[in-house]
């Protein structure tokens, strides 16, 4: 699928600060907050090309670029890029970093200005909804009324469900990759454990750790451990790890990491709290937690899809126990029961739930499939193919 002649995109860092605040789900009202955002391609001058790509849990605005923290590729620079499934050649790409983040958007790790302090768990409780409507008002700014497309995976296919479902006429299309349309009382449960290690952690000082200037990261490295084993599955493990032992071959009798699969959580959770904040953590996975999109329509799901409903596409793998085919095809008959325009792909792949990150040559030909098809009907096309219809737009 990819382009040998591929490169890492052009990019832009943005920043918008809603000086006009927020109404929130909770009740609580921020006064303003910011969004820090990064753009792929150009947007042309019918504006008429621009994706919204959604992150899911722990990823942020840095999609196709280098991470300034880990130095790594873009957590999903194998799917945007020129020549790739989101070709910034023909499409204009924005992600922002999600309202709760800890990557330049408002979030507890923010200064309160009413306080002069970091927020803590002084910042409001957020939702899905809430990321969503911050994104829509990122939109206003950038002069984008309708985007071609919003994407996402996890929990960006949870945030592209509630834009398809509030703001479906400023979207021509949808894909939702890997996700449900609420969360399950076994994933809600996985999030309880690594929110109370988190706050089981004597450092974490009820959330007001950056005042004393140290982080939990004991408890953070913990939750992180348990989450990333529901990101893989049974086969993925098995295949990289097996009951292989560390060098030397031989168990110590000790509680001390023995076998190569704990080495590897011990490295993960240990890697994620150089680039996460423990509170940022917590509110995440309670927006998670609290995301039903039947329960915000009646208790039935094809409510949600009754209005201005974009086409759509809908992807899961067969190994992804987190969020299993059965909750895409939820969806999807959802959508079908409002004779939406919907089409669903089950990928056979044994890397679990990552597999929406990794390099799944059914996932690529997908997307690019989709949204090649759209890009057709609307007659997007790549720069320098414009002829007299386009040129150079904003931002």
């Amino acid at each position: 699928m990819l382009d040998e002649n591929a490169h890492e995109p052009t990019t832009r860092d943005g920043t918008f600060t809603d000086a006009d605040g927020l109404a929130l789900d909770c009740g609580r009202r921020l006064d303003s907050y910011t969004l820090a955002y990064q753009t792929y391609g150009t947007l042309n001058v019918e504006r008429s090309n621009a994706i919204l790509v959604c992150h899911a849990l722990t990823g942020d605005q840095h999609a196709a670029s280098r991470h300034p923290r880990t130095g790594k590729p873009g957590w999903w620079s194998e799917m945007i890029g020129p020549g790739k499934s989101v070709d910034t050649r023909r499409f204009f790409v924005i992600c922002a970093n999600i309202l709760g983040g800890c990557m330049g958007s408002s979030g507890p790790s923010s200064i309160d200005p009413a306080t002069g302090r970091h927020y803590g768990l002084g910042f409001p409780v957020i939702t899905i909804g809430d990321m969503v409507r911050a994104q829509v008002r990122l939109l206003d700014h950038l002069g984008i009324d309708r985007l071609f497309a919003v994407i996402g995976g996890s929990m960006g296919g949870m945030q592209v469900l509630d834009f398809a479902a509030k703001h479906g006429a400023r979207t021509f299309s949808a894909l939702a990759i890997a996700t449900a349309a609420r969360h399950s009382s076994q994933n809600i449960a996985f999030h309880e454990v690594g929110r109370q290690a988190v706050m089981a952690d004597p450092a974490w000082q009820g959330g007001s750790y950056l005042e004393r200037g140290e982080q939990p990261r004991k408890g953070l490295a913990v939750a992180r451990m348990a989450a990333h084993i529901t990101y893989l599955s049974d086969e993925a493990l098995h295949r990289k790890f097996g009951r292989n032992l560390q060098q030397g071959g031989a168990v110590g009798f000790s509680f001390d990491p023995d076998f190569q699969v704990e080495s590897y959580l011990h490295h993960q959770g240990f890697r994620f709290v150089d680039r996460f904040d423990a509170n940022s953590y917590l509110y995440i996975t309670r927006a998670m937690d609290y995301f039903d999109l039947a329960g915000e329509f009646g208790g039935t799901l094809a409510n949600a899809f009754k209005k201005d409903t974009p086409r759509f596409c809908v992807i899961s793998f067969t190994s992804d126990w987190l969020y299993p085919t059965r909750e895409s095809r939820a969806i999807v008959q959802a959508l079908t029961a409002v004779a939406a325009d919907v089409s669903f792909v089950e990928i056979r792949s044994d890397n679990g739930h990552d597999a929406f990150l990794l390099n799944e040559p059914d996932l690529f030909a997908t997307v690019t499939g989709f949204l090649e098809a759209g890009a057709r009907m609307l007659k997007i096309a790549p720069a320098g193919q414009e002829g007299e219809r386009s040129g150079q737009g904003r931002p």
